[in-house]
């Protein structure tokens, strides 16, 4: 398994070329070759703003998030930061965006969350990775799309020692200061403090209290193994996209070679979604789609088909809406 690399500005351009040089070679009519380029040309891209670091700093990224960076916060193995800091971002504010990045809304306990939306921050200096803790926390200020108050959660890398991911509570700065964990929606926004670099979420629990079961998927001509975060390792990614709720509840347990479960007694019987399968491996694409309402102990089959590069993209951007 390939370890994750915080540094996703570098490992996306390096994904980017290597696509452009395997098309050329392999003559695919899709523009990814396998699940990592498909996350990196379809996912949320990176953006990139150059601060100075001894200064404040309040910029907005083209989802309409907005930041502020206190002057002098950022250190590297241990020394303050002086000078140019070139900030790398990525928005994930809709349900699409998060299929076509690979990501998901777990919660470690494996208990489904609503996403209000969620963020990637680093910074770095001539291509190096600054400390992941600044001495202050960062604020953020994410687009609400409703009324009421959210949760803040930090994202989870390398979940089950097997380069999954899923989001936690915040952890405390070395103080012993943590950041606050809800907000409330204010004039459109949801905003809140950062204190590390990495992934920061804004999410609730699903709202659902029925019980809750265990639910399993056989793959039908899977034809590759299961994806890892992002797709930095593996082909077909599995999920659970529940109607009317931006959940985008992934299974990644294997049960055998085609097969995966949710996390035990976390899915909620009685909830209606679509359960959507889909793997990129040598320059094509496979997808199989089914609407259905979970039950107790629920297996259900999909039958994974080739498809073009603009039947998958439909699909999972028709989700945004579901």
């Amino acid at each position: 398994m390939k370890k994750l690399n915080l540094n996703y500005a570098l490992v996306i351009i390096l994904i980017l070329f290597s696509a452009a040089c395997k098309k050329d070679k392999g003559g695919n009519t899709n523009s990814a070759y396998d699940a990592k380029e498909f996350t990196a040309l379809f996912g949320p891209k990176v953006q990139t703003i150059q601060i100075d670091a001894s200064t404040n700093n309040t910029f907005t990224l083209k989802g309409g998030t907005k930041i502020t960076i206190p002057g002098g916060i950022f250190r590297k193995n241990g020394v303050t930061v002086t000078g140019t800091v070139t900030i790398s971002a990525r928005e994930f504010l809709d349900r699409s965006s998060i299929l076509f990045g690979g990501a998901n809304t777990n919660h470690i306990s494996g208990a489904p969350l609503h996403s209000d939306g969620f963020i990637y921050l680093n910074a770095s200096v001539n291509g190096a990775s600054v400390d992941k803790r600044p001495d202050q926390f960062i604020s953020v200020s994410i687009p609400a799309k409703r009324t009421g108050i959210t949760q803040i959660w930090e994202g989870a890398e390398n979940v089950n020692n097997d380069n999954q991911f899923a989001w936690q509570a915040p952890l405390k700065n070395p103080n012993g200061a943590g950041i606050r964990m809800e907000s409330n929606a204010v004039q459109g926004f949801y905003n809140f403090d950062m204190g590390n670099l990495g992934w920061i979420n804004c999410d609730v629990f699903y709202s659902y209290t029925n019980p809750k079961t265990t639910v399993k998927v056989n793959l039908v001509n899977n034809p590759g193994r299961l994806a890892s975060f992002m797709g930095l390792d593996g082909e077909t990614f599995v999920y659970f996209c529940a109607k009317g709720s931006n959940v985008v509840a992934q299974l990644y347990t294997a049960e055998g070679p085609n097969a995966v479960k949710s996390y035990d007694d976390m899915m909620p019987i009685g909830a209606e979604g679509k359960y959507i399968s889909f793997s990129i491996k040598g320059g094509k694409y496979y997808m199989a789609v089914q609407e259905s309402t979970i039950t107790a102990n629920q297996m259900v089959t999909l039958n994974l088909t080739e498809v073009s590069e603009q039947q998958i993209q439909d699909v999972i951007t028709s989700l945004n809406n579901y």
